[in-house]
């Protein structure tokens, strides 16, 4: 038990250090990944135990028995914004796994507007006007394992190359890494974990077209370039870590039904507008659940994202994204579907999501759950 409090002690050390380091950058990779995960209110660092692990938890990916792929798809802000997923892992022997995976959010087709005035009275047709995408992407490696003297203990480490790119006009390339450890009592009805995110700081480098904030662009026809009234922005970003702790329970209903109930802690190490806010660190909790029946139907519910909001009159209230989500696994497969953002407590549009997970094994005609 002395490792998790080691891990802990360290990386809250690492958090007063950077307090004040500019913050807010690759915000793609806070939504997360995997439709179980998002119905149970992203409340899932202590339980992970599958492909997914590869985000959000690398120790749980020790878990997986067989190769596994997933695949994952989901449109945000009425389907402007794409948002997919996809990754692989597979056991290399009885203690450790490796996975590789990656993520991608992006807006298509968006129209350079910069010539759209020809002069006082024409309009260049939108048909002529060109038009570009603007994405992040991440690619993660991960490794974990379990450790030799007591298997119910895992660690992992996931490494992510990070690369963002607007149109012609700029790209970035990252590098970060991740870490966390999975822990669970003797008769496995109880589970903890937690993983420390950018633990190194991760920074992105920027490289921007010479032009593009110039007076005389060459692309712009009139030769005055709006943007040039804009300041330049930094070559360089810093996502600040934050850590995710995790404490689960599973509870036997009957010898059918089963429920897994997980409670987390967030914790950026900015000031943010999360409940708990100073000028070192946010906390925001979450909490969700998921009902089984023969490990075959899922149903789930959680709850995130807490948020003090300022309303028009000054006044506070605290925001939440309440979820909802169903599974169904047979032979597998597994299919996931979750909708987040419920009764529109937040500023973001409700989302619709299906995830899928295949097991390589259970495809088998040998193995007992291809029977089942």
């Amino acid at each position: 038990m002395r490792a998790p409090f080691i891990f802990l002690i360290t990386f809250f050390s690492l958090g007063q250090l950077i307090a004040q380091v500019r913050n807010y950058s690759n915000e793609f990779l806070a939504i997360g990944v995997d439709a179980a995960a998002f119905g149970k209110g992203n409340s899932v660092v202590a339980s992970s135990n599958n492909i997914n692990s590869i985000y959000w938890n690398p120790a749980g990916l020790s878990s997986i028995e067989n190769k596994q792929a997933a695949l994952m798809h989901a449109s945000y802000f009425g389907n402007i914004a794409n948002f997919d997923y996809a990754a692989f892992a597979s056991p290399l022997d009885d203690y450790s796994s490796i996975g590789i995976g990656a993520v991608r959010l992006g807006i298509d087709d968006i129209l350079d507007t910069r010539n759209l005035v020809i002069d006082d009275q024409n309009l260049t047709p939108f048909d002529d006007l060109k038009r570009f995408s603007t994405a992040d992407y991440a690619f993660l490696v991960s490794y974990s394992r379990k450790a030799f003297k007591n298997t119910n203990f895992s660690y992992g480490v996931s490494a992510k190359v990070i690369r963002r790119v607007i149109g012609d006009f700029a790209s970035s390339w990252g590098f970060g890494l991740d870490v966390g450890f999975q822990g669970q009592s003797k008769d496995g009805k109880w589970k903890y974990g937690a993983v420390a995110r950018d633990i190194t700081t991760t920074y992105n480098s920027w490289q921007v077209e010479d032009n593009i904030f110039n007076p005389d662009d060459a692309n712009n026809i009139e030769g005055d370039n709006l943007l040039a009234e804009q300041e330049a922005i930094e070559d360089t970003e810093i996502t600040l870590p934050s850590l995710q702790i995790g404490l689960a329970r599973e509870i036997e209903i009957t010898r059918d039904f089963n429920m897994n109930v997980e409670t987390d802690i967030n914790v950026r190490f900015a000031q943010t507008n999360d409940i708990i806010s100073n000028n070192n660190f946010s906390i925001s909790p979450s909490l969700g659940f998921e009902l089984n029946y023969q490990k075959t139907a899922y149903l789930r519910g959680g709850v995130n994202n807490f948020q003090k909001e300022v309303q028009f009159d000054d006044s506070e209230r605290t925001a939440f994204q309440p979820s909802f989500g169903l599974g169904f696994s047979y032979r597998g497969i597994t299919i996931d579907y979750a909708l987040t953002d419920i009764g529109d407590q937040s500023i973001a549009l409700a989302s619709n999501i299906f995830s899928i997970i295949i097991d390589w094994q259970l495809f088998n005609p040998s193995s007992p759950a291809y029977r089942r």
